[in-house]
């Protein structure tokens, strides 16, 4: 994205990862085979409740094109492919599933150094329409979204947003529902020699009049060791300690515990990335 505004996706995006990233209350485990030949491979799986699902996907990189597969547990098969640098500043992406033959979708995304314009159209009769632009630069960006269902002629959303980023803090303000939720987001870095980062999202309904926050923090105790921790207004306290046991092998343990629900049982997770 070079110094060019980001996707209309990434507004709010850095408070999001704080508040919710890597927070997970199952059993998961990734493993990734990367390779020197342009082919890599990742398998994950997690263990919810007493069911397991699970996936292996491979990816195959050779000049501007990269091909990925995915198989699922239910035999679902997913292909993506992205191509680089078809015109200058330019990326398509063209996705389906199998066996659903709906499925089909063509991205295409236009990255300058002041806009970002994402479209997306569905592979079928009555395809679905999707369609965002940013404008500004790295600093500063204001976009919106719309998406429009050709089967019905309806709007399926429009939404805007503004944010502002520099490199110890950022804050989104977002128009989401079409028009009738209001989302501010905040993040903050306190001490970039400590690796300490702050962060809060407050959500107001137009509709209910209802109010909804959450704040949370993350701490690097060294170089290999972090900690999150958050809280919402709904009583639900979470944390998270994540260890790299060997380079880039990641461990995550999870916690969360809700004050509101006397009897209510602490939810726990772990997860276990190998990379070798």
């Amino acid at each position: 994205m070079g110094n060019g505004p980001a996707p209309y996706s990434y507004i709010g995006k850095r408070a999001k990862d704080l508040l919710t990233k890597d927070y997970n209350y199952d059993h998961k485990f990734v493993l990734s085979l990367p390779s020197s030949t342009g082919m890599g491979l990742v398998a994950t799986g997690s263990k919810i409740n007493e069911f397991f699902v699970g996936d292996i996907s491979t990816e195959y990189k050779t000049g501007n094109t990269t091909v990925n597969v995915k198989v699922n547990t239910s035999s679902n098969i997913s292909t993506k492919v992205t191509i680089n640098d078809v015109l200058p500043c330019m990326n398509a992406v063209c996705s389906f599933d199998i066996p659903d033959h709906k499925s089909g979708k063509l991205d295409v995304h236009y990255l300058h150094h002041r806009a970002a314009i994402c479209s997306s159209i569905g592979l079928n009769p009555s395809p679905l329409l999707e369609l965002s632009a940013v404008i500004g630069d790295k600093g500063l960006a204001l976009g919106g979204e719309v998406g429009l269902d050709t089967a019905s002629s309806s709007f399926t959303k429009y939404n805007a947003g503004i944010s502002f980023t520099t490199q110890d803090f950022s804050a989104a303000l977002t128009l989401l529902d079409k028009g009738q939720t209001l989302k501010a987001s905040y993040v903050q870095s306190v001490s970039s020699s400590s690796g300490t980062e702050l962060a809060a999202e407050m959500i107001h309904s137009f509709n209910s009049y209802e109010n909804k926050f959450i704040f949370g923090s993350s701490h690097t105790v060294d170089p290999l060791t972090m900690v999150k921790a958050r809280f919402s207004n709904d009583g639900k306290v979470a944390m998270l300690c994540q260890r790299e046991w060997r380079p880039k092998s990641l461990i995550t343990l999870s916690a969360e515990h809700d004050t509101k629900a006397v009897n209510a049982t602490p939810k726990m997770g772990i997860a276990l990335a190998l990379k070798p």
